[in-house]
């Protein structure tokens, strides 16, 4: 269509999508999974870290017994969120270190940032400075942040068009694969390893060296995007890989017609941005009308899914649950872990199925619903339990345990509605809005605004949970506060975010032709009664031509 809607990807018949035999083979997925593990780097991070700090071990090293409640609270929350503030550096660097040494180079430079960060937090933790565990964790931050950079922008380049949404799906559910790696790594340890040792952080915390260290070495295995050696003017090189990849032979019309417009794109890119520095792209991304609603879509995306509390539940779950009736640190971390597999499933099923099924928009609503309503319930039991989490070694009378029970189904549910909703979203929405001439930096703005907002809420949790009388706002007051900001989040969506799901990038601007108040709720319907507008014109000027070509023969008989 004129427009560019396309039907989505049904994963089981890709033959169908009319690409040549033998694009979708070993070589492409190798190069998916190998970029695409960079996403466990997160969530190894969020899914250890919790775990780490709680140990005996950990805790009698940094003495955090000899501090206060409300000390003990901004120790944890620095040490749990140093590497978010890490990782704001790190996405701002991304792109400019990508687009210098490129992907394969950057891919290498992140994961030794990232090892050395650990080696440096290990070894504060072990001797108990806590300056050299959050400067190792920063450190460790600068690489982890370049990672939603790096891994994407390659992964994209080097899928066919067909399947770029599917195969960059496969870097969100890396997330959740570290996510449970690191759940289950932290109950096994715990398990089978004495609690008053190093070993009992140590070993689960090495996970991240060994995830770096196979995203290392796989970097080896694999070749240099083609688009940026096509950017760094080696067509040939970038002719080679593209057949590599693709498995078809160099001089093939599918490989040539691909770097054609590889380089087509290149020189519109170029040829857009002539003179224009890094100031005019800040310009035209601010105070061109279209782009500043995009960038404030961005920035609210942003903003509105870290503050409704999934991440931050990600990150302190064992902490959470303990808070909600789950005694036992073995039994706290076996319930955390499968919240890990709760949330893994629920984001393999809404990338590969849901979101292109129902729609961006539908998903993200969808997945709103589902965490206001988790959220609220859990905040109704912790109001009618007050205590829990306030009165020290509180024992949950008889009568609530199937609530507290429902509470903790509640949170694998708040799981799913973040994998179908904003998780999915935050990601999608980003890389859909803009146009090539500002993709880079607005990307980079965003991810900037993602670890900065991450930060924020998981910095501000140990102490948001913590009594009125201590300066928080106890458990109860942190889940209706969840509450409220997802109820808002649902509300703004309905009314800011248009329908994205089925129309190319090059279409993109259609949507935002209305008037600002109007393109959330009316812009996807606009923009496809000008599709089928221009699909009628199309239609029209192919009949007349047709009509002049057979008047034409008619006269010369």
């Amino acid at each position: 269509m004129a427009g560019g809607v396309k039907k989505p990807v049904n994963i089981f018949r890709l033959g169908d999508l009319g690409e040549p035999e033998g694009v979708f083979n070993w070589r492409l997925w190798f190069a998916v999974l190998s970029f695409g593990l960079l996403g466990a780097a997160r969530g190894i991070d969020e899914g250890l870290i919790s775990g780490a700090f709680n140990s005996p071990d950990f805790k009698a090293a940094i003495n955090y017994s000899s501090y206060s409640t409300v000390a003990q609270a901004n120790i944890k929350a620095n040490v749990s969120a140093m590497v978010q503030i890490g990782s704001v550096g790190g996405a701002l660097i991304a792109f400019v270190i990508c687009d210098r040494i490129g992907r394969i180079m950057a891919t290498r430079f992140l994961c030794l940032l990232w090892v050395l960060g650990i080696v440096v937090f290990m070894a504060g933790g072990a001797n108990g400075n806590l300056g050299a565990i959050y400067a190792g964790r920063f450190i460790a931050g600068l690489g982890v942040g370049q990672t939603p950079v790096v891994g994407p922008v390659y992964i994209a380049e080097v899928a066919p068009a067909s399947v770029r949404g599917l195969c960059t799906c496969f870097f969100t559910g890396a997330v959740y694969l570290g996510i449970v790696l690191a759940y289950f790594t932290n109950y096994g340890c715990a398990v089978n390893l004495n609690p008053n040792s190093h070993n009992v952080w140590l070993v689960p915390t090495s996970l991240h060296i060994t995830m770096a260290g196979i995203i290392f070495c796989l970097t080896f295995l694999q070749f240099e995007s083609p688009r940026f050696l096509v950017k760094q003017g080696k067509l040939d090189k970038a002719v080679e890989v593209m057949a590599h990849l693709r498995q078809l032979p160099a001089n093939s019309d599918y490989v040539v017609n691909e770097i054609t417009s590889i380089q087509a794109a290149l020189d519109h890119e170029l040829e857009a941005t002539k003179g224009v520095g890094w100031l005019g792209k800040v310009k035209e991304m601010f105070l061109d009308k279209s782009n500043l609603y995009r960038v404030y879509l961005a920035s609210m995306v942003q903003l509105l899914s870290q503050w409704s509390g999934a991440g931050s539940i990600t990150l302190y779950a064992p902490d959470l649950f303990k808070i909600l009736g789950i005694t036992g640190s073995q039994q706290g971390l076996l319930v955390t872990a499968v919240f890990g597999i709760v949330k893994l499933v629920a984001a393999l099923a809404c990338a590969l199925f849901l979101v292109d099924v129902i729609g961006r928009k539908r998903a993200l609503q969808a997945g709103i619903i589902l965490q206001a309503v988790s959220m609220i319930y859990v905040a109704a039991f912790l109001t009618a339990v007050p205590q829990l989490g306030v009165v020290k070694n509180f024992v949950l009378p008889q009568k609530y345990k199937a609530a507290s029970r429902g509470a903790v189904a509640m949170i694998y549910l708040s799981g799913c509605g973040w994998a179908l909703g904003w998780n999915s979203m935050q990601y999608l929405l980003t890389a859909e809005l803009f146009p090539l001439r500002i993709r880079a930096l607005a990307t980079s703005w965003a991810m900037t605004l993602h670890f900065a907002n991450q930060y924020g809420s998981t910095r501000a949790l140990p102490n948001m949970l913590l009594p009125a009388s201590q300066g928080g706002i106890s458990p109860k007051g942190t889940f209706w506060c969840f509450a409220a900001v997802t109820i808002l989040g649902g509300a703004w969506v309905w009314f800011s975010v248009p329908e994205t799901g089925g129309r190319s990038l090059e279409s993109m601007d259609r949507l935002f032709e209305l008037p600002w108040y109007r393109i959330g709720l009316y812009g996807n319907k606009d923009a496809e009664r000008r599709d089928l507008a221009d699909d009628e014109k199309r239609l029209a000027e192919e009949e007349e031509r047709g009509t002049q070509q057979h008047v034409e023969k008619v006269t010369n008989v």
